[in-house]
């Protein structure tokens, strides 16, 4: 015999449920984006990210009953961070993607920097390691990036305001 309190108990839970669903529909996108970039994988053939967020995405439903008002954007994003820091080993050598030329650590500390704008004590605390060590694979990555970049030359059929190629 189901009572008052247990009518509640499913109403709160639908409406919790719902809640989810719909950060899911909001957020699904930038994070399979920044999943992707840490797999140094292509927009088009994602798997491996794809199995990352679904699995930090089923973490955070999980937790988030839990009594705590963590934001859950912050909460999922946090999660596919650390659980790309222990699988990174499968992700050393990139699958084509914008940043396969760094290093598993390097695309995590510069999409979080970077992309996603985690401050530096942040990243730090997440990853568990110091300040200094942030800004100094920060910066590794970006110059590495810069040379890459050199390396590459001008992009083809990317033009300046004067019609020239750009540099």
């Amino acid at each position: 015999m189901g009572g008052v309190g247990t009518q509640r108990s499913r109403s709160e839970h639908a409406a919790r449920a719902e809640e989810f669903a719909a950060f899911v529909a909001g957020a699904a996108g930038r994070l399979l984006h920044v999943a992707t970039l840490l797999t140094a994988e292509t927009r088009a053939r994602n798997p491996y990210a794809h199995a990352l967020l679904t699995a930090a995405l089923a973490h955070a439903y999980a937790v988030r009953d839990r009594g705590r008002d963590e934001d859950p954007y912050a909460l999922t994003r946090d999660d596919l961070a650390l659980r790309f820091a222990r699988t990174a080993w499968r992700h050393r050598a990139g699958h084509g993607g914008i940043l396969a030329v760094l290093t598993p650590r390097e695309r995590l500390v510069l999409v979080l920097r970077l992309y996603e704008g985690v401050p530096e004590e942040q990243t730090a605390a997440l990853l568990g390691l110091p300040e200094a060590r942030i800004r100094a694979v920060y910066a590794r990555a970006v110059a590495r990036l810069r040379e890459d970049r050199r390396a590459d030359g001008p992009r083809a059929g990317h033009r300046d305001g004067d019609g020239r190629a750009a540099a």
